[in-house]
């Protein structure tokens, strides 16, 4: 028999089984204690033999742990797994679905910005297409903290002495007569920020052009990116900031975040 064959004869049985394991593992998550092995084939409607052979398999693998009570619990190769999992999350990639349909809904151009000693970093945008200003920050593009709705985020996670700090290292440098400029101004913009959650860019890096963005957080709760809605000034929406909000909240879960906090300003950041 060639191997298509040996593959095809064997293909349902196998699958019934990973079907079964998967149905175990979730049994197992569902279950806040150990949980004994009669409890196991009720919740997966599985006869307990076959419950049992198939959770002596998945002890062996470390996907499952079996207790001296005869109870069981999930594995510690299932962390294990799950920290290669994390370790190769891309927020690019997570984010980019959510910024295009963002993008989609509201029409303007979309940028993910992360933080990079002290300045923000453009890592992706979607083009609006019918910008009639220049966007000086494209991808690649990098910017002062200070001077972008993106950078205010993570300035915001900062305390008081590391925003100190930063405006002592860069001199708070301004590039529109709406720049912030001086720590007594910026220290009065941050707490808005950690008040409200999303932060504004008022034609403070480039005239006729401002920003409304909001914090992506990993599991842990640390900032380590943000999305924000960029346009000009004349077609700016009130109500985007509740929009780029929702999103980056969107992207935070899915990054695996389950925290609540309405300020978005849950922890700080990673240096």
């Amino acid at each position: 028999m060639s191997e298509a064959a040996r593959g095809s004869a064997r293909g349902p049985a196998s699958i019934q089984v990973i079907e079964r394991m998967m149905t175990l593992l979730e049994a197992l998550a569902r279950s806040p204690e150990a949980a004994s092995l009669k409890y196991l084939a009720s919740a997966t409607d599985l006869h307990p033999s076959t419950a049992h052979r198939i959770l002596a398999a998945m002890t062996t693998a470390r996907f499952v742990e079996r207790q001296e009570a005869g109870t069981y619990r999930l594995g510690i190769r299932l962390l294990e797994l799950g920290s290669i999992v994390k370790s190769r999350i891309s927020v690019r990639e997570v984010a980019l679905p959510f910024m295009q349909a963002l993008h989609e809904t509201i029409g303007e151009a979309i940028n993910l910005g992360a933080r990079h000693d002290d300045e923000i970093v453009y890592i992706e945008r979607t083009s609006s297409g019918r910008a009639l200003v220049r966007v000086v920050y494209l991808v690649g593009g990098r910017a002062p903290l200070h001077l972008t709705s993106l950078g205010k985020l993570f300035l915001a996670a900062d305390s008081p002495q590391q925003v100190r700090d930063y405006a002592r290292r860069t001199g708070l440098p301004g590039k529109t007569p709406h720049s912030l400029t001086t720590l007594a101004a910026l220290e009065k913009e941050l707490d808005k920020v950690r008040r409200h959650g999303i932060a504004y860019d008022e034609e403070e890096a480039e005239l006729g052009l401002k920003c409304v963005a909001a914090p992506i957080h990993d599991e842990e709760g640390h900032v380590v990116a943000a999305l924000s809605v960029s346009a000009p000034a004349d077609r700016n929406d009130a109500a985007w900031g509740a929009q780029v909000r929702k999103t980056a909240e969107a992207v935070s879960r899915a990054l695996g975040y389950t925290g609540t906090n309405p300020q978005g300003m849950a922890a700080p950041h990673r240096r």
